[in-house]
C-alpha cells in the first residue's frame, strides 16, 4: 500500500515537471521577434476574438440603446425648457408692448390735462373704460368711477381728442357714458349740445341735436343765417345749455347747408374723438361757484 502511494506521488511529480517543461517551450516559442505566429497562437487568438465578438456586439447594442434613451431624455428636457422660456419671452414682450403703449397714452393724457388746466378751472377725473355695449343702436360705455367717486349724471366725458359724451347713469362704483353717436333729437333720453366756433365765441351759435350714422357726422342745427362759420372751423361747447361746460372741443365743420325753410343753416361736424377701442377717458368736473 505504501509503495502504491509512493508511485502515485512520483507520477504527480512527473506530470508537474512535464507541464513545466511544456510551458517553458511555449514561452520560448512566443517570445522574441517573430514575424509569424504558431498555429496554437493563431487558434487561441481566433477563438478569443470570436468569443469577444459574440459578447461585444450585444453589449454594444444594449449600451447604444441606453445611450440613445439618455440623449432623448436630455433633448426632451431641453426642448421643454426652451418652450417655457419662449412662452415667458412672448408674455414679457406682449406685456412690455402694452406697458409702452399705456405709458405713451398716459403721457399724452397728462399733457392734455395740463393744457386744459391752463385754459380753465375744470377738474379731470381719469377713468378706465370697463365695458362697452355691443348694441350699435345703444352707444354706451361703462367706466370704473361712480357715486363713491363723486360722479354725477350729465357730467361731460372726454378723451384726449375731444368730447365723447356724457354720464347718463350712475351706480356706486360704475357709470354709463352715452356717446355722441347716440345723440337723437327724437329720443327722450338724449341731450342736445349748445355749441359755438372756436375763436368766434360771440359770433357763432348752433345746437348739435343728432348724429348721422350714414355720414358718420354730428348734425348742428339752428344756425342763424347770418352766422359766419365756415368749413374747417373748430366747433366747441358754448356752455349756454348749462349741461356741457364751455370750451370743450367737439370737431371740425366739414359741410354747411341751408336749413329748414331757408331761415337757418345746418352744419355737419366731424368729431375729433374716436369712439372705438376707448381705453381711458376723463370725466369733467366743474367747480361749484361760491
Amino acid at each position: 500500500m505504501f509503495a502504491l502511494f509512493k508511485w502515485f506521488g512520483n507520477k504527480r511529480l512527473i506530470i508537474l515537471m512535464f507541464g513545466f517543461i511544456l510551458f517553458i517551450a511555449l514561452m520560448g516559442l512566443t517570445l522574441g521577434n517573430r514575424e509569424k505566429m504558431t498555429w496554437p497562437e493563431k487558434f487561441l487568438k481566433d477563438s478569443v476574438s470570436w468569443i469577444q465578438g459574440m459578447v461585444y456586439k450585444p453589449a454594444r447594442v444594449i449600451a447604444g440603446f441606453f445611450e440613445d434613451m439618455h440623449r432623448l431624455t436630455v433633448l426632451y428636457e431641453e426642448n421643454r425648457a426652451l418652450k417655457v422660456t419662449l412662452t415667458r419671452y412672448a408674455k414679457d414682450t406682449a406685456r412690455l408692448n402694452d406697458l409702452e403703449s399705456q405709458n405713451k397714452r398716459l403721457k399724452d393724457e397728462l399733457g392734455f390735462t395740463e393744457r386744459q388746466q391752463q385754459s380753465n378751472q375744470y377738474k379731470y377725473r381719469i377713468a378706465e373704460v370697463y365695458a362697452s355695449s355691443p348694441d350699435p343702436y345703444n352707444n354706451t360705455v361703462t367706466i370704473n368711477l361712480g357715486e363713491k367717486d363723486g360722479i354725477k349724471e350729465n357730467m361731460a366725458v372726454i378723451s384726449i381728442e375731444g368730447l365723447i359724451g356724457r354720464i347718463n347713469r350712475v351706480s356706486p362704483f360704475y357709470s354709463n357714458v352715452q356717446l355722441l353717436t347716440d345723440i337723437d333729437d327724437r329720443a327722450n333720453n338724449s341731450k342736445a349740445i349748445a355749441a359755438t366756433v372756436k375763436n368766434k365765441d360771440n359770433e357763432s351759435f348752433g345746437i348739435i341735436e343728432s348724429y348721422d350714422r350714414e355720414k358718420g357726422l354730428l348734425v348742428m342745427n339752428k344756425i342763424p343765417k347770418t352766422d359766419q362759420m365756415v368749413v374747417g372751423d373748430v366747433v366747441i361747447t358754448s356752455g349756454l345749455g348749462q349741461l356741457f361746460p364751455r370750451g370743450i372741443e367737439i370737431g371740425t365743420i366739414v359741410e354747411k347747408t341751408e336749413g329748414e325753410f331757408g331761415i337757418t343753416h345746418t352744419a355737419y361736424v366731424k368729431p375729433f374723438a374716436s369712439f372705438n377701442h376707448l381705453r381711458e377717458v376723463f370725466v369733467v368736473e366743474v367747480p361749484e361757484l361760491r
